[in-house]
């Protein structure tokens, strides 16, 4: 076992703080990810917090302040589960760096998203509870991680929007998999945030408190932002995830017998859309085979999918492109999407293989 409870065979970013992705056979195997597979995002130290000891405050232009312990959330509120998959804004960069580098940022493969059943309180009814104001137009999540990379170092910080804080499918979840929150995934309660940027949905939350302006704290107001636009000279910030595909298996540079080979993948179409096909290619681009896509298990959950390809000897170049619901489609290239953070790489998956 590696650490905070990882397989040994996590492909690991970094230790402090702990960054963390499982290989794409691992994530293929089923439509739920194990806790110990369960890709890890973190900008500081993982804090220690004391179940018993800690507690949700819920503030700012709320008629009714709350003081909230866990078992105050789960006797005062309705219980409810649901599967999500949550995907880290930096997935896939190492497909831009190949385009440029990127320094700084760290190479995440097609890894860097996982899917679990999370149980919890909707956000919504703890609002409600609060008797949120009209004016409030956003709501942040606080928690006392403090990470070194912020200018200057702080607790991390994040808001939405409050129309999508209110949504029904948002959570406080205090459970994952049947089990209650591992300390690397947010102990005792986090935020659970469907179909937009991992980010968003914040571990180890200690305060929501409701605003009329987004957070001006650095993961808000400075990181996972798009480039500057001609609207926002600070850049574009990030929210809803754009639709994604992405073969995991074989693995890149996989040297493979002769015969039919398996090939797996996943999509993910984001906040209110469903995947509706994917293809995969073999010859550069010019004929297309459509993949069979699994049912999701939640309506915010991937779809994996999966095709069965016979191949002749020699080098190949896997290609896979999906669709969603609205019409839109992955772009072709890493260089259509690239910019200087390597966020949101949702371009064509490419992976080589070798045929003996």
């Amino acid at each position: 076992m590696g650490m905070w409870g990882k397989r040994d065979d996590m492909v690991v970013h970094g230790r402090e703080p702990f960054n963390a992705e499982p290989p794409g056979a691992v994530l293929a195997r089923a439509a739920v990810t194990p806790v110990d597979a369960f890709y890890s995002r973190n900008h500081g130290p993982v804090p220690s917090l004391d179940p018993a000891d800690w507690r949700l405050t819920v503030d700012g232009l709320v008629a009714r302040p709350l003081l909230l312990t866990l078992d105050d959330l789960r006797s005062r509120f309705g219980v409810t589960e649901a599967t999500v998959t949550l995907q880290c804004a930096g997935n896939r960069r190492a497909d831009l760096t190949a385009v440029r580098a990127i320094p700084g940022e760290t190479p995440w493969g097609p890894g860097a998203l996982s899917t679990a059943r999370f149980r919890g309180a909707r956000l919504a009814d703890v609002l409600a509870h609060a008797r949120i104001a009209p004016d409030a137009a956003h709501v942040a999540f606080q928690a006392p991680d403090v990470s070194p990379s912020a200018d200057p170092p702080q607790p991390y910080e994040v808001s939405v929007p409050r129309d999508r804080a209110l949504a029904p499918d948002v959570l406080l979840a205090w459970a994952m998999n049947g089990s209650p929150l591992p300390p690397v995934h947010g102990a005792p309660l986090r935020v659970v945030v469907p179909g937009w940027i991992g980010a968003r949905s914040v571990k180890w939350l200690t305060r929501v408190t409701a605003r009329t302006t987004p957070s001006d704290a650095y993961f808000q107001a400075t990181a996972y932002r798009l480039p500057p636009a001609p609207d926002d000279p600070r850049g574009v910030t990030l929210g809803p995830l754009p639709l994604n595909c992405a073969v995991l298996t074989p693995s890149d540079g996989a040297v493979l017998p002769r015969g039919p080979v398996d090939v797996t993948g996943y999509a993910l179409a984001g906040e209110g859309r469903t995947v509706a096909r994917v293809e995969v290619c073999t010859d550069g681009g010019r004929a297309w085979s459509r993949a069979a896509l699994e049912a999701p298990a939640g309506p915010g959950a991937w779809q994996r999918w999966r095709t069965t390809l016979d191949l002749p000897p020699g080098e190949t170049q896997l290609l896979a492109r999906a669709w969603d619901s609205s019409g839109a489609g992955t772009p072709e290239s890493p260089a259509q999407v690239w910019n200087p953070k390597g966020y949101v790489n949702n371009a064509w998956s490419r992976v080589r293989l070798r045929i003996r």
